[in-house]
C-alpha cells in the first residue's frame, strides 16, 4: 500500500443520519453522495465503514483485478437459494461456476436457440389474440410468464405449464418480500416459510424428473443431476438451490428489463424503429440487471489514491455509473442509439455493467441478451401498447422494477 494515500471523502454525517431515518432513500442517498463527493465516497453506518464505488476505473479496480481482495459476503437471497452459485463463494463458488458456465456460453448457448424460440413464439401468438380481441393485459406478467416459460424450458426441456406457473409464484413473493423481512436469518425464513416449502417441493419434482428423463437435448438440471456421479458434494440440496438460483437470476432480470423497454418505447415512440439489441442495450444502461454490487474488503488496499482499509463494506453501484453525466451525456435520456454500430460510449470497462463486471459477472449474459431479442423481434412488429396507466417510480430490490402495475392494450401498427 503506498504511504501517500489519502482517505476516502465521506457523506456529511447529516446526510447519513437521513438515510437512518429514510432507508427507503437509499439510492437518492448515494446519488447525492456521488455528486457531492464523486466516484468514490464513505459514509459509516453504525460500526461499519462503507464506501461508495461508481467511478468506472475504481468499479474496474474492485470487480475486474481484484476479486480476491473484495469478495462477496452472505448474499441477501441467502435464504432462497442457499448455496447456489450466486451466494456461493472461494473454491465452492468456482466449481460451480465452472460447471454451469459450459451451458451459456458458446456451443452450450446454441442448444437452448430452438426453446427460446419456441418460448417467444408462445407469448407472440397470445399477444395476436389480444391485438385481435382488443383485451387489457399486464405487460409486466407477460413478460414475468416468458421469461419463467424460457428459463424453465432452458432447466428441464419442458413447456411451463399452468400448475409449475402457479407454484413458482412463490419465488416473486419471496423475493418481494426481501427488504421488509426481519434481519434475523430464522425469523425471516420463518416469515416466508409456506412459500419457501412450496419451491421446494416444485425443485424436489423437477430434479426427479430430470433423473428419469430420456432424451437427446437434456437440460441444465439434467446435467447438475449427471455431475454428482462425478462430484459428491452435487447434493440434492446444492442441486435444489442451484435450480432456485438459475429460476431467480433467470427471469426476475429479463422480465424487468422487457417491461421497462416496453415503457420506455411508450414514453419515447420515435425510438420505436430501433434495432432491438440498441434497445436493449439502452434498457440496461438506465436499469442494469445487477443495480448494485455490494463487496467486502479483506485486506487494506488503495484505491486511486484512497485508502480503504480491511473490514470495509464496498458498494458498487452500476444503477448509478451508467446514469454519471461525465460518461452518459444527458444520462436521463433514453437513446438507443448509444448502442449502434459507430456509435461513440465511454471506452472504460467499468462505465457499462449490466450485468456486473469480473470473475463473477453474470453467467447468463448471453442467455439474457439472446432471449430479450428473440422475444423483440417478434412482437414489435404486432403493433405498439397503449398502457392505460403507467407506474409512477422505481422499486429497489434485487432488481430495479416498475413500482406499480402496466395495463395495456395492443393497437395495429400506425
Amino acid at each position: 500500500m503506498t504511504t501517500d494515500a489519502i482517505p476516502v471523502p465521506e457523506l456529511a454525517p447529516e446526510a447519513v443520519e437521513q438515510w437512518r431515518a429514510e432507508e427507503a432513500e437509499l439510492v437518492q442517498l448515494l446519488a447525492r453522495a456521488q455528486r457531492g463527493i464523486g466516484g468514490i465516497a464513505a459514509f459509516r453506518l453504525g460500526p461499519t465503514p462503507t464506501v461508495l464505488v461508481t467511478d468506472p476505473a475504481a468499479v474496474q479496480h474492485v470487480l475486474g483485478r481484484h476479486p480476491d481482495r473484495y469478495v462477496k459476503r452472505s448474499h441477501r437471497a441467502r435464504m432462497l437459494v442457499g448455496d447456489g452459485v450466486l451466494s456461493a463463494t472461494g473454491d465452492a463458488w468456482k466449481r460451480q461456476r465452472r460447471l454451469l458456465q459450459s451451458q451459456f456460453t458458446g456451443p452450450g448457448m446454441r442448444r437452448y436457440e430452438q426453446r427460446i424460440a419456441a418460448a417467444a413464439r408462445r407469448t407472440a401468438q397470445r399477444w395476436e389474440g389480444y391485438r385481435r380481441s382488443g383485451e387489457t393485459f399486464d405487460v409486466g406478467e407477460e413478460m414475468r410468464g416468458f421469461a419463467l416459460d424460457t428459463v424453465w424450458r432452458a432447466l428441464t426441456g419442458l413447456e411451463l405449464d399452468d400448475r409449475t406457473d402457479t407454484e413458482l409464484r412463490a419465488v416473486e413473493r419471496v423475493v418481494a418480500a426481501m427488504p421488509t423481512l426481519p434481519t434475523n436469518a430464522s425469523d425471516a425464513r420463518d416469515a416466508v416459510a409456506e412459500d419457501l416449502a412450496r419451491i421446494d417441493a416444485v425443485a424436489r419434482a423437477a430434479i426427479e424428473a430430470a433423473r428419469t428423463a430420456d432424451t437427446a437435448e437434456p437440460g441444465v438440471l439434467r446435467v447438475l443431476v449427471d455431475a454428482a456421479d462425478q462430484h459428491p458434494e452435487c447434493t440434492d440440496r446444492l442441486i435444489r438451490d442451484e435450480l432456485v438460483t438459475l429460476l431467480v437470476a433467470g427471469h426476475e432480470t429479463t422480465a424487468t428489463t422487457l417491461t421497462w423497454l416496453f415503457l420506455l418505447l411508450d414514453r419515447n415512440p420515435g425510438a420505436r424503429g430501433a434495432d432491438p439489441h440498441a434497445l436493449v442495450g439502452e434498457t440496461l444502461r438506465l436499469y442494469p440487471s445487477a443495480w448494485m454490487l455490494p463487496r467486502h474488503a479483506v485486506e487494506d488496499d488503495v484505491i486511486a489514491g484512497h485508502r480503504i482499509a480491511a473490514g470495509t463494506d464496498v458498494l458498487v453501484c452500476p444503477y448509478l455509473t451508467h446514469r454519471d453525466p461525465a460518461l452518459w451525456p444527458d444520462p436521463e435520456r433514453f437513446d438507443p442509439t448509444r448502442f449502434t454500430p459507430g456509435a461513440t460510449r465511454p471506452a472504460h470497462l467499468g462505465a457499462y455493467l449490466p450485468f456486473g463486471l469480473g470473475a463473477r459477472a453474470c453467467l447468463g449474459t448471453q442467455f439474457a441478451l439472446r432471449e430479450t431479442t428473440a422475444l423483440l423481434d417478434l412482437l414489435l412488429p404486432l403493433g405498439r401498447l397503449e398502457f392505460l396507466s403507467r407506474p409512477t417510480g422505481e422499486a429497489f430490490s434485487i432488481t430495479v422494477r416498475p413500482d406499480g402495475p402496466t395495463p395495456a392494450v395492443l393497437r395495429p401498427a400506425a
